[in-house]
């Protein structure tokens, strides 16, 4: 049984009081101690995706249809207050900016040691023992000092490496990080990464990873959902993905972006156009308007299906291996 299994998920905003829907019918499971990288342009629905599985979509955002399951249990039907005991502990979330996510008016032993205190049951002496271990976990040097700073008078290498003790602090069984490197320098970017990737062969901990970054995903994945405009338009093992990509869109992705083994003549080629916003509103593949290779099919719903074991696609092309974007 995987970790977690999300079937046909449905999520809907509300604008103008008509329900918007921006995710439609996504399905993907986590293994215990598996990366799974869910890769796309900004706009994919990556982001909601996540958030639909901490319950955390705010007012106007709902879940409408599919399901949830988190270690057997279902995570749609269980109250705010069951779902406070399961954010934190069971599943935690390192959020894109950590700057904006840390509270600037409490000290970063303060906000580290909340949640330990109130998940863990430990008081606050034998909490903060277990901050100053975290924080030596995630190579930060220092710890006790760290934790009396505030979080504007760190680097931002430094504060995204105390979110990412903050996400491990209760020992959860699913981390989800979403665009953890985002503002950072190349050097940090690479330290994060090898970070987590160490954090999850030495705990054991499976990870969602969210990127828009095929090097990064090439660097950490064991498998990749490609999305698009809400839906999921491929799914394979990281190593299918680079060599065998079936649907446009993820060849595009790839042809797109450089490589340290290019050769001198290897023209990039941009992806023409970007993301629909009324995609919800589209009855045939949302891509077909910015793909060179669609066909009169591409006007009807397509469902996913099986390429090979562990490899499925949406797309009605049956060959992609004549074919250069």
């Amino acid at each position: 049984m995987p970790l977690l299994e999300v079937k046909d998920l449905e999520v809907a905003f509300s604008i103008d009081k008509k329900d918007i829907t921006c995710i439609d019918k996504v399905s993907f499971s986590v293994s215990e101690g598996e990366i799974l990288c869910i890769v796309g342009e900004s706009g994919s629905g990556k982001s909601v995706t996540s958030l639909s599985i901490l319950r955390l979509l705010g007012k106007n955002g709902k879940i409408t249809g599919g399901s949830i399951y988190f270690n057997g249990e279902s995570l749609v039907d269980k109250s705010e207050k069951e779902m406070d005991l399961i954010r934190g502990s069971q599943i935690t979330m390192i959020f894109q900016d950590a700057l904006s996510s840390l509270n600037p008016v409490f000290t970063i032993g303060s906000q580290l040691t909340e949640s330990i205190v109130t998940h863990m049951g430990l008081n606050k002496k034998e909490a903060r023992v277990r901050a100053e271990e975290l924080l030596r976990t995630v190579g930060l040097p220092s710890p006790n000092a760290i934790l009396k700073k505030y979080p504007h008078t760190l680097s931002g290498g430094m504060r995204q490496r105390v979110m990412i003790a903050m996400a491990l602090s209760c020992n959860p069984r699913l981390v989800i990080a979403d665009e953890p490197t985002t503002a950072l320098d190349v050097t940090i970017q690479a330290q994060i990464m090898d970070l987590l990737k160490r954090l999850n062969q030495e705990l054991g901990m499976s990870i969602i990873l969210i990127t828009h970054d095929m090097g990064v995903v090439a660097e950490m994945a064991d498998r990749v959902l490609v999305m698009y405009a809400g839906q999921i338009v491929e799914e394979a093992l990281v190593e299918t993905i680079f060599k065998e990509p079936e649907h446009p869109y993820t060849k595009a992705l790839l042809q797109s972006i450089p490589s340290i083994k290019d050769y001198e003549e290897r023209e990039l080629i941009p992806i023409q156009g970007a993301v629909p916003e009324e995609y919800h509103e589209m009855d045939g593949c949302r891509f077909s308007n910015r793909c060179k290779y669609a066909l009169s099919l591409c006007s009807k719903s397509q469902d996913m299906f099986m390429v090979k074991e562990d490899h499925y696609k949406r797309c009605w092309r049956t060959d992609l291996s004549d074919t250069s974007y």
